[in-house]
């Protein structure tokens, strides 16, 4: 339990340090925001998504489970963070979905993964990370698009490969099938972008904070949060009973389900010119609190079977 607490404030403490920069430097100087977003939507996470699918090492058919138990739980929480806005705009009722269904499991999941379960369970939420990394670009724009002007197909279609992410997904997939290796300096080059990825969007919520003051945390908000941090991992319990997952597979899911709201959320809203408040607020009070609710998944993880 004592390692989970330190997993967990050596991985808070570096969020709320970029962040907290990122606010001070909006409080003082104007910041264009857009631009920033957009260097990290349409540059650097389709680079990091370039380097995870290069190097992590996948198996099939344990990845194939995982994702499809990943898709059903990514979905189950968007639905009920839509619920969630049940009579209100439809823009907070879309950014709310966002909020709930779109969790952080990179730069907190993995390392708590790793304190966790040690290296079989990091592996198996790398798989993970890279499916929520690819949904997200699926399903975010989808949710701000899907309904809107018109209903046509094609308008989420044109949202769902707006962003570059799920082409270079692609892209990088047909590269391991084939075993085409890109040349060092192409790989170099990729991995430096990467590594920028989540200081630039960890910036960009304290850019979004500093701009706008500290969020309305209204009864909306906080029920948002703990759908997130309670409900998602509930929800994820149930998916992967459904879709038989060992229990170590089912362990992690848990865990990675219990993990806050992205930042990468607030990203795709501001692009699709949605309601960002929302989306902010609710991916601060969440990262805030699943400092206790996630020792607390930490906790009953034992009890899964």
């Amino acid at each position: 339990m004592t390692g989970v607490f330190q997993a967990l404030s050596n991985v808070i403490l570096p969020v709320v340090i970029v962040a907290g920069l990122g606010a001070l430097l909006a409080a003082k100087f104007p910041i264009d925001q857009l631009t920033v977003s957009r260097l990290t939507l349409y540059l650097l996470s389709p680079a990091l998504i370039l380097d995870v699918i290069l190097k992590t090492p996948v198996r099939a058919a344990e990845a194939l489970q995982l994702g499809a138990a990943y898709l059903l739980t990514l979905l189950l929480c968007l639905l009920l963070g839509y619920a969630l806005g049940w009579g209100g705009p439809e823009d907070r009722k879309r950014s709310l979905s966002a909020g709930v269904g779109i969790w952080n499991s990179g730069n907190m999941g993995l390392p708590i993964a790793l304190f966790a379960f040690g290296q079989a369970g990091f592996e198996r939420a790398t798989v993970l990370f890279l499916a929520s990394f690819i949904g997200m670009y699926i399903f975010g724009p989808a949710v701000y698009t899907v309904g809107r002007g018109g209903s046509d197909p094609l308008t989420f279609l044109k949202g769902m490969f707006r962003l570059p992410a799920i082409w270079v997904a692609a892209a990088a997939m047909l590269l391991r099938a084939l075993h085409v290796s890109l040349p060092e300096g192409a790989t170099r080059g990729v991995s430096l972008l990467a590594q920028a990825t989540l200081p630039m969007v960890l910036l960009a919520l304290g850019l979004q904070l500093g701009s706008g003051g500290w969020p309305r945390l209204g009864g909306r908000i906080w029920a948002a949060s703990a759908a997130r941090l309670l409900g998602g991992p509930l929800i994820a319990l149930t998916c992967g009973k459904l879709m038989h997952l060992s229990t170590m597979n089912l362990q992690v899911l848990v865990l990675s389900a219990s993990m806050p709201t992205a930042v990468n959320a607030l990203l795709i809203a501001r692009e699709y010119g949605a309601d960002t408040e929302t989306v902010a607020a609710v991916a601060t009070l969440s990262t805030l609190a699943s400092v206790l609710t996630i020792a607390i998944v930490v906790t009953l993880l034992p009890l899964i079977r």
